[in-house]
């Protein structure tokens, strides 16, 4: 949308420009380009001086509806402009009522925002490792959406931002979503999961939706050679929260496992 407003709205004023004699038609692709130019420019100063104002030490209580929805908007433009082409199927059975938590494997740095952008109804906060609250601009909307940060490296850190993604599902401000392999896969194969974060649907008592994604890894190479890259990402299943009663987080994370190759095929598995 942001992308296509700026591109509307410099054809109109090099139009209108051109009408009024103020340039001849042979600088009309110039003036165009230059007032794209221009307008994105003010679209990234009003990015940064939102950004300006977030204050990463103050603790964030609640899920800012302003904040996500800018972000919703950058999102769609960044992936307009990196030629992202998104297909998905079984998203129509994302629960309408409720919370959940999400889980996917994950390819690229923008598996989250692609998340995020097919996912805007639902409110995602992210469960994220922590070296990703050093990314500028990104920490100050994770940090205003409820995004928690995870320590791999200590249990018992780990186990309070755990903690407090169960109570935010509890307290009905935001469903959560992580990746349960606990870092890109650099093969692109689905490898094993750190099962502590199926403990969050289990104690929160809320579904399970079970996500894949492919074609992230491609972004870059093809937009070197300005190519678009078809993406995909599947809702392969809702596993009810009554299935969850009784299970060890290991006996729930194999079931995701299995659920997440049937769909990506054998080939994404790893060997044993």
């Amino acid at each position: 949308m942001l992308i296509k407003t700026i591109t509307g709205l410099s054809a109109l004023l090099s139009v209108i420009l051109l009408a009024l004699g103020c340039f001849g038609i042979v600088w009309l692709v110039p003036v165009f380009a230059g007032i794209w130019l221009g307008l994105a420019i003010i679209a990234l100063a009003f990015l940064w001086i939102v950004c300006a104002l977030v204050d990463l030490d103050k603790p964030q209580e609640e899920d800012d509806p302003v904040y996500r929805s800018i972000m919703y908007v950058y999102i769609e433009a960044l992936m307009n402009l990196v030629l992202v082409r998104l297909h998905t199927r079984g998203l129509e059975n994302t629960p309408k009522e409720g919370r959940f938590l999400l889980v996917c494997n994950h390819l690229f740095i923008a598996d989250p925002g692609i998340l995020l952008h097919a996912f805007r109804k639902s409110q995602l906060a992210f469960l994220t490792k922590k070296e990703n609250y050093s990314m500028p601009i990104i920490n100050k909307f994770m940090h205003k959406i409820l995004c928690q940060s995870i320590d791999r490296e200590n249990d018992r850190e780990s186990l309070k931002s755990i903690l407090k993604c169960i109570q935010m599902i509890k307290e009905d401000k935001v469903s959560v979503a992580a990746f349960p392999e606990g870092y890109t896969s650099k093969d692109g194969k689905l490898h094993h999961f750190r099962s502590g974060v199926f403990k969050i649907a289990q104690k929160a008592n809320v579904p399970i939706v079970v996500c894949t994604i492919q074609g992230t890894r491609n972004i870059f190479p093809n937009l070197r050679k300005l190519r678009t890259t078809p993406v995909e990402l599947h809702l392969v299943e809702v596993i009810p929260a009554q299935e969850l009663k009784g299970k060890t987080a290991v006996e729930i994370g194999d079931r995701v496992y299995e659920s997440m190759i049937a769909d990506l095929g054998e080939d994404f598995r790893v060997a044993e």
